[in-house]
């Protein structure tokens, strides 16, 4: 973990940033005292690809859509 004043992180926040993008975490302090973290942020993994593969695990459906909505409009259900 690497510590950086306030100035110098104002000056260098890009850089920071792509710090921060590769792991790295950055501790901002004010007069000697640390006050923020420039930390990686985890970002949640992708359950599926494409929504082509989400689609495929869904079951099937009994009847199709349009016959259902036929039956909601003309109050079947």
């Amino acid at each position: 973990m690497r510590s950086m004043n306030l100035t110098d992180a104002k000056a260098r926040l890009s850089e920071l940033v792509s710090r921060a993008e590769s792991g790295q975490e950055t501790v901002i302090t004010r007069r000697g005292q640390p006050v923020a973290r420039l930390a990686p942020i985890d970002v949640p993994k992708k359950a599926f690809s494409s929504q082509a593969k989400f689609r495929a695990t869904l079951p099937k459906a009994r009847k199709p859509a349009a016959e259902m909505i036929r039956k909601l409009r003309d109050g079947g259900y």
